[in-house]
This record gives C-alpha cells, structure tokens and sequence, in this order.
C-alpha cells in the first residue's frame, strides 16, 4: 500500500465507527419509544426528550459530521495533488485514535473533561494537518 491507501484507511474506519454509532443510535431511539421512555409528540422538535442514553449516542453521530468533515476535505486534496506522505498518514491516523476515544468516552462515561481533550486533539490533528498540506501545496511546492 503507498501513503494514499494509507491516509484513507483512518477515514474509512472513521466511516465505520459513523455507521456503528448511527446503528446505535437508531436502535436506542426505536427502543425508548417501545418502551415508552419517550413519546414521539415530545420528541418531533425537542431532541433533549429522549432518555439521556439516547441523547448520548444522538449527540455523537451528529458530532461525526462535523470537524471529521475537514478531514475529508483535506485527504481529498492531499491525493488529488499527489501530496500524501507519511507525515499526512501519522496526522490522520492520530486523528483517527482521537475520534474513537472521542467516541467512547462520549457515548460512555461521558466525563466532559476527558470527552474535551479528545475533541481537541482531534481537532488539532485535523487543523495540523490542514497546515501541512497548505505548506506543501504553496510554500514547498
């Protein structure tokens, strides 16, 4: 595999962690409203209805469609312009580590502090990564 698989592998696992939260997700909400632990005219427009759980893993899959996306973005033009290399790939891959633990502690424990250092690592391996590529792009050539 060259540095380009190796910089897209971190987004499709990101893509399979999306699915799984939003499977999670899904099977929370229909289970809360079997059970009667949310009623669906509470819940149509007032997200903090649903049983805290719920909400928890509701919160997570919206969060993956948020800086993740500047990831994406900057993976795109890393191989459109045949600039991946291996400081890319170690960028994404902590990246990556970041949003799992991000994740967990998130739909878990959910310990705000701890939730936040991983927000921000992410985000600062995303906004790392981003620089890298512009320096690259325009500076190096």
């Amino acid at each position: 595999m060259n540095a380009a698989h190796w910089l897209v592998l971190p987004l499709v696992l990101h893509v399979l962690l999306t699915f799984i939260v939003g499977a999670l997700s899904l099977r929370s909400r229909i289970a809360a409203v079997r059970r009667g632990r949310a009623k669906i005219a509470d819940i149509t427009l007032d997200n903090s209805k649903w049983p805290k759980a719920t909400l928890k893993l509701g919160n997570n899959f919206d969060n993956q469609f948020q800086v993740p996306l500047l990831a994406y973005g900057a993976a795109a033009l890393i191989i459109a312009t045949g600039l991946a290399d291996m400081v890319g790939v170690v960028l994404m891959w902590l990246f990556l580590a970041a949003r799992l633990v991000h994740s967990y502690e998130h739909t878990g424990a959910n310990r705000i502090v701890r939730r936040m250092i991983f927000f921000v690592a992410s985000y600062v391996f995303v906004v790392a990564l981003w620089l890298w590529f512009a320096l690259r792009f325009f500076v190096i050539g």
